[in-house]
């Protein structure tokens, strides 16, 4: 199904917030490179006209330190500015953990704003704690909410440039992660999708050592005798999705398919469904978690036959989405949907 067209009219402004040390420097050094006019720290008082007298894409970032700054007044603005014609604001907001922070802030050795003149240690914790709470407003009116805790950089940055880069591409953005579920979910996810059962290549020895890229591993899973059935009927589930996706007006979509190393199962499927919706004319972003954090550099995927043996894995305790009953009794598929478009 081919995807409809977006329109472009429409000037885009970010308004980027969050806590201290999350990121929000980094987002706006990401939307200064896609060619957005930057502002950090306007005065709340002057948006409205940095707005209205600008041309092109425009991002503004406030926090706590921002003069005159309130939560409430923030959205009185940013509800003003939605009601102008022409104008596509957008609110993101990066946050988090409190001992992710606290360490950032440790390592850094800089003061938190809200905790200004005191030592490293509680009275940073407490200035972290009175920023969140202080945002909280703004935390639950976010278009976007980015976790940056277990993000790296270069992910912050594709996640930004998938969302916001003007490159004239349909209007859905569609991005496709592989993970580990004891490694938990990744936060940023829609669609949440179970690999676990799938014969598992971790068990033979010649597979281990590779990934869900490498051709041996990518013809052992398609082997499985449930994966045909289990393949036609999750891109019959999220082809029709999609349009619909860009009727609501969502304009990012995260899709992740998980197994229980994040290495094979996910891998080949993740691969294999970037690949499918691109050839449907969707533009699409694939990231490798697990590989992301250990840092992986396999080279092109190798050749050869696929093992004759097959071996699942063992019993993994989870909370799962009864299957639906026009898919295979072995098939489970986990569902985590985010309103936010």
């Amino acid at each position: 199904m081919t995807p409809p067209e977006a329109s472009h009219t429409a000037r885009p402004f970010v308004l980027v917030t969050g806590l201290s040390g999350a990121g929000k420097a980094s987002i706006l050094r990401v939307l200064e490179d896609l060619g957005f006019e930057t502002v950090d720290n306007p005065p709340l008082a002057i948006l409205d006209s940095l707005v209205e007298e600008g041309e092109g894409p425009l991002a503004a970032g406030i926090d706590a330190r921002t003069r005159g700054f309130d939560a409430i007044e923030v959205l009185t603005t940013l509800d003003r500015i939605r009601n102008r014609d022409g104008i596509a604001p957008t609110l993101v907001f990066a946050t988090a953990e409190e001992d992710v922070l606290l360490r950032r802030y440790t390592e850094t050795r800089r003061r938190h704003p809200m905790a200004p003149g005191g030592p490293l240690g509680a009275r940073v914790l407490d200035g972290i704690r009175m920023e969140a709470a202080l945002l909280t407003p703004l935390r639950d009116a976010a278009d976007l909410l980015l976790d940056t805790s277990a993000l790296p950089l270069p992910e912050l940055r594709r996640l930004i440039e998938a969302r916001f880069r003007p490159d004239g591409a349909p209007g859905l953005s569609l991005h496709i992660q592989s993970f580990a579920f004891p490694k938990g979910l990744p936060r940023e996810a829609d669609l949440v999708f179970d690999l676990r059962f799938l014969a598992n290549p971790h068990y033979i020895p010649a597979l281990k050592p590779m990934t869900g890229r490498d051709a041996p591993v990518a013809e052992y899973v398609a082997a499985d005798p449930d994966f045909p059935a289990f393949w036609t009927r999750l891109v019959g589930f999220i082809e029709p999705l999609l349009p619909r996706y860009v009727a609501e007006g969502k304009k990012y979509l995260t899709i992740a398919v998980g197994c229980t190393g994040g290495r094979h199962r996910s891998i080949f499927v993740a691969e294999k469904l970037a690949a499918h919706l691109r050839q449907q004319g969707w533009r699409v972003d694939l990231a490798h978690r697990e590989l992301a954090q250990t840092n992986d550099i396999s080279g092109p995927p190798t050749t050869g036959a696929p093992p004759s043996a097959s071996r699942s894995d063992p019993p993994v305790i989870s909370e799962k989405v009864a299957p639906s009953p026009s898919m295979p009794p072995s098939v489970s598929m986990n569902f985590s949907m985010n309103s936010k478009s």
